[in-house]
């Protein structure tokens, strides 16, 4: 990559082996990554030479010594427009939303996986692009659901939701397609929940954000000696899940050698770790996903096809937010749910127009997008419900392409019917009901008949609903 291209990251964190591991995914990127080891030293950077032309920071929660919202103020304080990512603990949500109304823009789950921490700092760095809730956060505050408790009523959905419920009560392997966001891995979660193997070990491995030379490491095993490095003997993730699942995120992203030693798992039931002269029986379910299309990738040589159908035989691919946007609404109030019982955040209502607003939006980053948007609206949202303005860059870009919804259900030719109040609670099905009685004598022009036979309802039941309710007929 051409040195003028290459943007430079702030590190703030003590722990030499993350330092490693940051630097090396970003590196990946383009990236050149400075070190600070405390507070006291981040602030200096700034006014150095390398600290005038930063172009994000990453700042570890754990630092000793240091409020990482303290620390994030100050920066933010003296470069404004420096985007600053906080790196945190699984549970450390509270730490999170703390960070972000300081003035950070994202937050990574330890330990970092390197395709999310890429996005981060790609849509962090990139001011061409929308800022602010257009943010994925890279990990997700919830917990693993069953498949009633997985929102969505999209045709293309519910089928696939329907296969995995099927092939959950199996131990066949299972691939899960779709783009990155689009809820793969709580679809899996959801398989393990329902099958004979929810009490087994449930073991997850992120293919995409270990070194390929260590993969064979993690998911076999090594013996000591094996190779250099190896002090120890190690059991890899495929043994500890003896009797369970494992879930094999990214898998478009093995290493070939690793695409091997997993065939022979599927095929026999068996595997070698590094370094050792016999094998072992395995009895584990697989269970893998990927972002991108592995038939692409068997064209091009750079993945097994025997493998590709050992992983395949039951396939699901769920669909991208943009082709399913009739749940947007309901998932927006179950992200908003689960988010309220989180410390720091509160129950908030959201109002029609902005769930219009959501509708609007072509969401790239799908489910991820959608739930990181309502959660940095809610951290920062002052009101009992969230409205158009908690969400300013959707807004420009919805209105830039002259996309400007008028209600939240589909098919209604542009002319809607509003469903919520400004607080974000239902309205009363009585004016519901007259609303949708007035839009259908407007656009059948009065004719009556037509209007009864539209609602499915006789004449006479129509003229009485129209004096119950005080409707003039030329409505």
């Amino acid at each position: 990559m051409n040195e003028e291209k290459t943007r430079l990251l702030m590190l703030v964190d003590d722990e030499p082996a993350q330092c490693r591991l940051v630097s090396t995914i970003a590196a990946r990127a383009g990236w050149r990554t400075i070190f600070a080891s405390d507070a006291e030293m981040a602030i200096a950077i700034l006014g150095t030479q390398d600290g005038m032309m930063l172009d994000a920071v990453i700042l570890d929660q754990a630092l000793p010594g240091a409020d990482s919202a303290s620390l994030i103020a100050e920066l933010k304080s003296n470069r404004p427009a420096l985007p600053i990512m906080l790196m945190t603990s699984i549970g450390s949500s509270e730490s999170a939303i703390e960070a972000m109304r300081a003035g950070a823009s994202d937050y990574l789950i330890k330990p970092v996986a390197a395709e999310r921490m890429i996005a981060a700092l790609e849509l962090a760095s990139d001011h061409s692009k929308t800022a602010g809730e257009l943010q994925p956060l890279t990990e997700k505050i919830s917990q693993p659901l069953d498949f009633e408790e997985i929102i969505g009523s999209a045709p293309p959905f519910r089928a696939a939701l329907a296969v995995a419920a099927k092939a959950a009560r199996s131990r066949v392997p299972i691939l899960i397609e779709g783009e990155s966001g689009v809820g793969k891995e709580v679809i899996a979660d959801a398989i393990q929940a329902a099958s004979p193997r929810s009490k087994q070990p449930y073991l997850k491995v992120n293919c995409g954000a270990l070194a390929p030379n260590l993969l064979d490491s993690v998911l076999f095993g090594h013996e000591k000696n094996a190779f250099a490095g190896a002090f120890d003997r190690r059991i890899g993730i495929v043994q500890q899940a003896e009797g369970g699942t494992i879930f094999l995120d990214e898998v478009d992203h093995l290493p070939a050698e690793t695409q091997i030693r997993l065939v022979r798992l599927l095929n026999k039931n068996e595997i070698q770790p590094l370094g050792c002269q016999h094998s072992y029986k395995i009895d584990v379910r697989v269970i893998s996903a990927a972002n991108s299309d592995l038939l692409e990738k068997i064209e091009k040589g750079s993945f097994r096809e025997d493998l590709y159908y050992r992983l395949n035989v039951v396939q699901l691919t769920i669909p991208a937010l943009r082709d399913r946007k009739s749940d947007i609404p309901a998932l927006a109030r179950h992200f908003l749910s689960r988010m309220a019982s989180q410390p720091g955040l509160r129950s908030l209502g959201i109002t029609d127009e902005a769930l219009s607003l959501l509708n609007g939006y072509s969401w790239p980053g799908n489910v991820r997008q959608l739930q990181s948007a309502l959660f940095r609206a809610a951290v920062l949202c002052e009101r009992d419900a969230l409205t158009e303005q908690e969400f300013p860059q959707i807004a420009s870009v919805v209105s830039s392409s002259n996309t400007k919804l008028e209600s939240v259900n589909e098919g209604t030719g542009g002319i809607g019917v509003t469903l919520f109040e400004d607080d974000g609670n239902l309205r009363p099905l009585e004016e519901i009901e007259a609303d949708v009685i007035r839009l259908a004598i407007g656009h059948y022009r009065g004719r009556m008949t037509e209007v009864a036979r539209r609602l499915g309802i006789g004449r006479s039941t129509l003229y009485r609903k129209l004096a119950d309710l005080g409707i003039d007929n030329a409505a």
